[in-house]
């Protein structure tokens, strides 16, 4: 089975106080024993590190015989930093302008050289001015933009049921967006 990953990421760029948030959502998914509490070399990053899948995450996808049980790289990372998270292979780059319907996404795609230092959240229609977060953008795939994400190694062959979706995003009090990446 080819390596890949499920990407949570909150539609906003810079979400306020996210680590916190983040060790919040994180005790939720322990109590639901979708992730194990401490943290194992069961992570994809340059240490390894990531909190391991549990016996509850069967419940929240679609199909848990897909689930990465036997793989050693199976937990969840958490990442705070800028970052964005976009599928690897084949990822488009076109965007549309919510207000004005226009294709802008060489414009946007450009503009991520201001925005992932930091120095601007927005992004403004070169067709009609309308500016916003640049996840209120529309785009073809599902991609974010954000300072806070969680990818959930090898989980995403089992498809995330969409009530936990909406359960995450509620308790995290953002809309979300679901990036799958194939490796």
């Amino acid at each position: 089975m080819r390596e890949q990953q499920a990407i949570i990421v909150p539609k906003i760029s810079s979400f306020p106080a996210h680590e916190a948030r983040s060790r919040a959502m994180l005790r939720w998914l322990v109590q639901q024993n979708i992730v194990e509490a401490q943290v194992s070399t069961c992570g994809r990053s340059s240490n390894k590190m990531a909190n391991g899948i549990a016996a509850g995450a069967r419940r929240i996808v679609e199909h848990p015989e897909l689930l990465p049980f036997n793989q050693p790289i199976n937990g969840l990372e958490l990442v705070y930093e800028r970052c964005i998270f976009t599928p690897l292979e084949d990822f488009q780059e076109e965007a549309g302008c919510p207000e004005c319907r226009q294709e802008i996404g060489a414009a946007l795609f450009d503009s991520l050289e201001e925005w992932m230092p930091g120095h601007s959240d927005n992004f403004s229609c070169p067709e009609c001015g309308h500016e916003d977060d640049l996840n209120g953008f529309l785009f073809l795939e599902p991609c974010g933009f954000s300072n806070l994400g969680f990818i959930f190694n090898n989980w995403a062959e089992a498809v995330f049921k969409q009530s936990f979706l909406d359960e995450f995003a509620e308790r995290l009090g953002y809309p979300i967006a679901l990036v799958r990446v194939d490796l």
